[in-house]
């Protein structure tokens, strides 16, 4: 299942899955990332600090005082992969988006050479696998964006992106959660709130795994939404 176990310095394991990013490669990652939290707080794994998935690797973090490399490295490689379960920790979501917020909308569809009702059509119709959460607290990456409306990122990224606006580049699509430099593409802004301070066991919204479907709402709507 693994391509590689390898340490990174002494207190880091990075498991690695290959190069690829897929659907069937992220959710291995994902189903080891919730097995090694649950072995975690049984307590059955100690000594382990952190454990941080991203699109085909997970790396783990451990005290050396309390746990070493060989005996994580023995747990990883006892795992059976076919026992672990994906679907219970996935959850559906639908997040609104107004697209009169799009700051880019009118350059796609200029260089895709599609109009921009189409553009919003193609974007709503995506059910969207979230692979990874990051970047900055709450951040989701998610794909697969339909290929028509694939595009590299901008040249000159900006300095502000405004919180809750989303973004596309290449397969994917993400959404700020908080105001932050970026060089993706913007089509709209949700008013949802994708992390919350003051929820301490967990304030991410989103999770790797879920699944997102975009619903567009008016400006007003938004506007609603976001004083509520």
């Amino acid at each position: 299942m693994f391509k590689k176990l390898s340490n990174i310095g002494d207190c880091g394991i990075v498991c690695d899955f290959g190069d690829e990013v897929n659907q069937k490669i992220n959710s291995n990652v994902i189903k080891l990332f919730h097995h090694v939290r649950k072995q975690v707080l049984k307590e059955n794994l100690k000594g382990i600090l952190n454990y941080t998935p991203s699109y085909n690797k997970l790396i783990i973090n451990f005290d050396l005082q309390k746990i070493n490399s060989s005996t994580i490295i023995e747990f990883l490689e006892s795992v059976d992969f076919s026992q672990l379960s994906f679907s219970q920790n996935k959850k559906e979501w639908e997040i609104p988006i107004c697209y009169d917020f799009a700051m880019d909308l009118k350059n796609i569809s200029k260089t895709l050479k599609i109009d921009e009702n189409e553009i919003i059509n193609i974007h709503l119709k995506t059910i969207f696998f979230i692979y990874m959460v990051g970047f900055i607290p709450g951040h989701p990456f998610m794909g697969d964006l339909d290929s028509k409306l694939f595009l590299n990122r901008l040249k000159t990224p900006r300095v502000k992106i405004p919180a809750g606006s989303i973004g596309i580049v290449e397969k994917f699509c993400n959404i700020y959660p908080y105001e932050s430099p970026g060089g993706w593409h913007i089509i709209g802004r949700t008013p949802t709130k994708l992390f919350n301070t003051k929820d301490n066991s967990n304030p991410c919204l989103l999770s790797p795994g879920d699944i997102v479907k975009f619903k567009s709402i008016s400006k007003k709507e938004f506007e609603n939404l976001n004083n509520e």
